[in-house]
């Protein structure tokens, strides 16, 4: 198999609103739109894709036209100080996780987006020694 892209799809029913919330905050930007589903793609030296699906959409086989639940997207940046400066500091941002450092190797803030998927802002940090060993290859 040669894979060309892998991306989430997150099936919401309030596409508009989770258009303006991915690309206000996280810069991605439109590569398609239709009222009932968006193609997003981050800009930069490596491509990062998201993409919102209206649940109800007949694409979707009728057994799974449901809303997304128990998500969780992880976004790794140079400086999570700086992100949690601009995104709830100054962006006004609800953080759902306090900006905090973990033993198990990351400096990270949670904030939800419009349909209540976690956005993980992290920074990886060094792990404690207990964490350390659990690294494959260290």
């Amino acid at each position: 198999m040669s894979v060309t892209s892998i991306y989430p799809v997150i099936c919401t029913d309030r596409v508009a609103e989770t258009h303006a919330f991915y690309t206000t905050h996280f810069g991605f930007e439109t590569v398609f739109d239709a009222d009932w589903y968006v193609s997003l793609s981050r800009p930069g030296p490596q491509r990062y894709e998201l993409a919102l699906l209206d649940y109800t959409h007949p694409t979707l086989p009728e057994p799974y036209r449901k809303p997304v639940q128990g998500v969780l997207i992880n976004i790794e940046v140079e400086d999570v100080d700086a992100e949690w400066d601009r995104l709830v500091v100054r962006g006004g941002l609800p953080p759902v996780l306090e900006i905090r450092s973990e033993d198990f190797g990351q400096r990270h803030f949670i904030v939800a987006d419009p349909n209540g998927v976690l956005v993980d802002v992290i920074t990886p940090i060094e792990p404690t020694g207990e964490f350390a060993d659990n690294y494959v290859g260290s």
